[in-house]
């Protein structure tokens, strides 16, 4: 059990839900988020890749975790995300926007844009004024709150917060057995490999709920040997290294920051770290994930360089 996959790291969410061998599991996985049933279910998803290049030349290109195409020709796009940046919702209706107009073909209309769907799952609190794990968001009309009729309403967003989850789950808030996504989210937040921690109360609920859940059973025989394959465990561990790596600069960062004692506090402290990386032809991505500073305050930086 304490050599399973922690499911949040990217690598490791991006092996189990993203490949063709396991595209059932992503199909029950997507309908759970999504709430969809009977004749709205998802029966089919394809694969694709989708990249985007970055701001500057140096800038290495965006890949999305996971984006699938529904039958129904919805693009769906799933991301894992590790830290709080100051600018998530921002951010998220950026990759948004060019993933929905990716679908626009030269000589087509406008008419020709479908659905699509961005789904956020955050190891961090988002919005702390909130205390839902999971909240979506559509495009509303003010007076009436009604949303725009099916052909127009396009554009749909979810955050997952796993540990408001985690705190809602240890305060016995939550019904496994009555709610699906409850199962899935278990699943995720059963290892925490940053943290060196697997909740065995967890373990023990999903032991239980696999024996009536036949899906849940078969993801999570898909999981045990994703983490005994040695190619994977390869490049798992080298990815987890990374992650814990790229925590320690920043955290190394604000000490420094801090005990320098700079005027203006720990900002200033991150933007001559920001301006030292900008020195050394870092990606715009890297400085904000290293920083935390925004896409707008990374961009300032290099303006006055």
């Amino acid at each position: 059990m304490s050599k399973l996959f922690d499911l949040k790291i990217d690598f490791a969410f991006k092996q189990l839900f993203g490949s063709e061998r396991n595209k059932h599991i992503t199909i029950v996985f997507l309908n759970a988020i999504l709430q969809r049933t009977g004749r709205d279910k998802i029966k089919e998803v394809m694969f694709a890749n989708q990249e985007f290049g970055g701001e500057y030349k140096e800038d290495k290109q965006s890949r999305l975790d996971i984006v699938v195409k529904t039958q129904a020709n919805e693009l769906i796009n799933v991301e894992m995300q590790l830290s709080n940046q100051k600018d998530m919702f921002k951010r998220t209706l950026f990759y948004w926007s060019r993933l929905y107009t990716s679908q626009l073909q030269k000589g087509k209309g406008y008419h020709t844009l479908l659905p699509t769907i961005t789904i956020n799952i955050c190891d961090f609190t988002l919005f702390e004024d909130n205390e839902h794990y999971h909240t979506t968001y559509h495009l509303y009309e003010d007076s009436t709150l009604q949303r725009l009729k099916a052909t127009d309403d396009v554009l749909e967003i979810h955050f997952i917060e796993m540990n408001k989850f985690l705190k809602s789950w240890h305060e016995e808030k939550l019904a496994p057995l009555d709610d699906i996504l409850v199962r899935w989210l278990l699943l995720l937040g059963m290892v925490d490999a940053r943290k060196q921690r697997v909740y065995d109360n967890i373990y023990k609920e999903l032991e239980v709920l696999a024996m009536e859940d036949n899906n849940l059973l078969e993801a999570f025989g898909a999981w045990e040997e994703l983490s005994q394959t040695e190619a994977t465990i390869l490049a798992y561990q080298s990815r987890l290294k990374y992650i814990l790596d790229e925590e320690a600069k920043l955290d190394d960062a604000k000490y420094h920051a801090k005990k320098d004692g700079i005027e203006q506090g720990l900002e200033q402290g991150l933007e001559r770290v920001a301006k030292n990386m900008i020195a050394k032809k870092m990606s715009n991505e890297e400085i904000m994930e290293l920083t935390g500073l925004s896409l707008e305050e990374v961009n300032a930086l290099r303006t006055n360089e």
